[in-house]
């Protein structure tokens, strides 16, 4: 009997630690996977989830395209940043449209900021201006 239920927690335990799932994001404490820095502004956070349930967060989404090039992009789940429009949602990075322009700075200076709707982006590039990308666009800019 103690063998079954020591099996089973440990069934229990791996199929938990597996889940993949995104992370709330510790503004002020947790770091950036890339660049080191703490991730502080709600509008710019980024996070890629592995196959293995495994998360590395980033204080932008810039620092997340560069840290792609290093991974095994087969075991990337989930690629998430902020919705700009809705500071600390995590949304889906390669359905977002993107937009860079010197009026919105990011934390890492490439003046990035992320959307999950297109006509959220759209109206912000008419009251700031820059320029629109798709996530592959983006991801060949970077």
């Amino acid at each position: 009997m103690c063998k079954i239920t020591i099996i089973t927690l440990f069934i229990a335990f791996i199929s938990v630690s597996c889940t993949i799932e995104p992370q709330p994001i510790d503004y002020g404490k947790d770091a950036c996977a890339f660049c080191k820095m703490n991730i502080v502004d709600k509008q710019y956070a980024a996070q890629i989830v592995t196959q293995k349930g495994k998360v590395f967060k980033y204080d932008a989404a810039e620092c997340m395209v560069r840290d792609i090039k290093s991974r095994d992009e087969n075991s990337i789940a989930l690629f998430l940043i902020t919705d700009y429009a809705n500071p600390g949602k995590l949304v889906d990075a390669t359905q977002s449209t993107y937009l860079i322009s010197e009026a919105l700075p990011s934390p890492m200076g490439a003046n990035l900021s992320g959307f999950e709707h297109k006509e959220n982006a759209i109206k912000i590039q008419q009251e700031k201006v820059g320029t629109l990308y798709s996530w592959d666009e983006l991801r060949d800019r970077f």
